[in-house]
């Protein structure tokens, strides 16, 4: 399975993608904001998206709600710092799979992936 990376920090992208291996996801490409993201989803297709809120051009969920206006269907989890409940239930109704807030463990990152993809 391939998955996609999303955040407009180098460094986030690095640890999300080491997260993802630890959960035995190799194949991962990456994209630097939501343009970008909407982009690589047009292209590719993909088992799962990690997927930060706040990004410049195109912000993490106006490309959820565009990923899921493509009709796509693959699990996206939110990876951010908007930690009011509002907030999140705005990211789930967009079509969000689900939530997590940095910083976090790497094992809490895991048990979301587990959670969006039980076979992981």
């Amino acid at each position: 399975m391939k998955a996609l990376v999303v955040d407009d920090s180098a460094v986030m992208r690095k640890v999300l993608t080491g997260a993802l291996a630890r959960a035995g996801i190799t194949e991962v490409d990456q994209a630097e904001d939501g343009d970008k993201a909407v982009e690589a989803v047009t292209a590719a297709d993909y088992g799962l998206i990690l997927m930060d809120w706040n990004m410049p051009r195109v912000s993490g969920l106006d490309a959820v709600k565009q990923i899921r206006a493509l009709g796509k269907t693959v699990p996206i989890i939110m990876v951010t710092t908007e930690s009011e409940k509002s907030r999140v239930v705005e990211a789930l109704k967009a079509g969000a799979s689900n939530y997590i807030l940095k910083p976090f463990e790497p094992a809490a990152i895991a048990e979301k992936i587990k959670s969006v993809l039980p076979q992981a």
